[in-house]
């Protein structure tokens, strides 16, 4: 017996209305960039103008995320078995490398500006740096409660980090005003440099780990198994394979060995195994191939090794 069950429905409401979010903050970030763009320009502030471009990739990062977004809402298709859900995850990834080269040049310009400290007009740089600070702050205000997605958590991070170069560039223009310490701002911009560098470092690992199909988080592969052989019947479990699709959507396929019965029995304890995947470990989207005791077990297919009732 060869069974499928699918559940994507409780994705989308999540992924609907953080779409809207995602479209009005890529408006917000470009008129941002254009603002600091200019005024930087106009003030001759290198700190204004570097704070523009590093905005600037959050342009993409949004984009892509936004894009991701919608892609996700699709439903599979012929050729797109799965649907877009794993869209999320590489936009994530693509994200999360931006993120690192964003940190890598601002950490960079810092230390250029820490050994050649740059005049700028501080009163400029407090006024558009608070306005940012206000836009920044209310797009990761607006996708904070969506952290629970990856791809949602890689733009939270991003928007999070600008907030503090934000508040660095206020800080720094303030202590230039008051005591004339042009490293100030370039000390800042190290920080939130390597801030920024440690948070996407998680976001690739993750992401990457996902797209390798590794085990999701929280997740045992005993612990699975072991739920598995706890259902009445069950005799014993191999081949599990457990992995991420998209946005708290696990799938799983596995082979369970029952004794001979009829038809309506196994199909009561393939029910018993979905309910109990799906009330201790979230998985709902299951493959699970039922083989008979008087079959011999194929070898071949024991990855892990098989798991049995007397082993636990």
């Amino acid at each position: 017996m060869h069974a499928h069950e699918h559940h994507h429905g409780p994705v989308h409401g999540l992924h609907a209305k953080a779409t809207g979010i995602l479209g009005g903050s890529v408006l917000a970030t470009i008129l941002l960039v254009l603002v600091e763009l200019v005024s930087g320009y106009a003030a001759h502030s290198v700190a204004l103008v570097s704070d523009g471009i590093h905005n600037l990739t959050d342009v993409p990062t949004l984009a892509i995320s936004w894009l991701a977004m919608r892609w996700a809402l699709r439903p599979p298709t012929a050729e797109k078995t799965y649907g877009y859900h794993r869209a999320g995850i590489l936009a994530a990834f693509v994200n999360a490398i931006v993120l690192a080269l964003a940190a890598l040049l601002l950490i960079g310009e810092s230390i250029v500006r820490l050994q050649h400290p740059v005049s700028v007009g501080t009163s400029m740089m407090i006024v558009v740096a608070v306005l940012a600070l206000l836009i920044n702050g209310g797009i990761t205000l607006a996708v904070h409660r969506g952290r629970s997605d990856l791809n949602v958590r890689t733009v939270w991070i991003h928007n999070l980090g600008d907030m503090f170069s934000n508040i660095g560039i206020i800080v720094g223009a303030l202590l230039i005003r008051w005591t004339g310490a042009e490293w100030a701002d370039a000390v800042i911009g190290i920080g939130i440099g390597l801030m920024v560098l440690w948070s996407a470092a998680g976001i690739l690992r993750e992401s990457g780990h996902i797209l390798l199909e590794g085990l999701p988080r929280d997740i045992q592969l005993q612990d699975v198994a072991s739920a598995i052989l706890a259902v009445p019947g069950v005799q014993e479990v191999h081949d599990i394979h457990v992995w991420t699709l998209g946005h708290e959507l696990h799938a799983l396929s596995c082979h369970v060995r029952i004794p001979d019965m009829q038809l309506e029995d196994s199909e009561k304890i393939l029910t018993n195994i979905r309910e109990a995947l799906a009330h201790d470990f979230h998985i709902t989207h299951t493959t699970i191939q039922f083989e008979r005791s008087s079959h011999p077990a194929d070898r071949e297919l024991y990855m892990p090794e098989p798991v049995r009732q007397s082993s636990l």
